[in-house]
C-alpha cells in the first residue's frame, strides 16, 4: 500500500459493513503509519482498482493487523487470506511471529472469518484506550 491508495482504501472502508472510520484514518495519519511500517500494509488490485486491503504495524515484538477489507463482489476468492498470509510473512521476515487483530464486537462476520482461520479469541485480557487530544474518534 502506498499513500496514493488512500482515497480508494477509504472508499472501500466506507462500503464495508463492520468497519469504523476514525480520525486516525486520515491521509496524514495513514502516511505516517505507512512510513513507520514499510512493506507491511498491502492492497489487492483488480482491473477496476483496489478490491482489498490490509494494514499492519508492529511494536518490535508483536504485529498488529488492521482494516482487512475485501470488496463484497470479490469475497470468497481467497483475497483476504492471501493478504493476511503475505502480511504475516512480511512480519516473519523481520522476526515477528505473534500478531493480533481487533474485531468490533458487533462484527460477527469478521469474528467468524478470523476464527475459521485458527485465530484465537483472547478472553484473558481487556483492552483499554485513552485519547489525549481532540474528539473521541481518534
Amino acid at each position: 500500500m502506498q499513500i496514493d491508495d488512500h482515497d480508494a482504501v477509504i472508499a472501500l472502508m466506507k462500503a464495508t459493513p463492520g468497519v469504523t472510520l476514525r480520525d486516525a484514518d486520515s491521509r496524514d495519519n495513514t502516511a505516517r503509519y505507512l512510513e513507520r511500517n514499510p512493506g507491511l500494509s498491502l492492497v489487492a488490485v483488480a482491473d477496476h482498482g483496489i478490491v482489498g486491503c490490509i494494514m499492519c504495524g508492529h511494536d518490535g515484538r508483536r504485529g498488529y493487523l488492521q482494516h482487512l477489507l475485501v470488496h463484497a463482489d470479490f469475497r470468497g476468492q481467497g483475497i483476504g487470506a492471501a493478504l493476511v498470509d503475505d502480511t504475516l510473512a512480511a512480519l516473519a521476515r523481520i522476526g515477528i511471529f505473534k500478531s493480533h487483530i481487533d474485531v468490533l464486537k458487533t462484527n460477527a462476520d469478521g469474528a467468524a472469518w478470523w476464527a475459521r482461520r485458527g485465530w484465537t479469541l483472547r478472553t484473558d485480557i481487556e483492552r483499554y484506550s485513552v485519547i489525549r487530544r481532540g474528539g473521541g474518534n481518534v
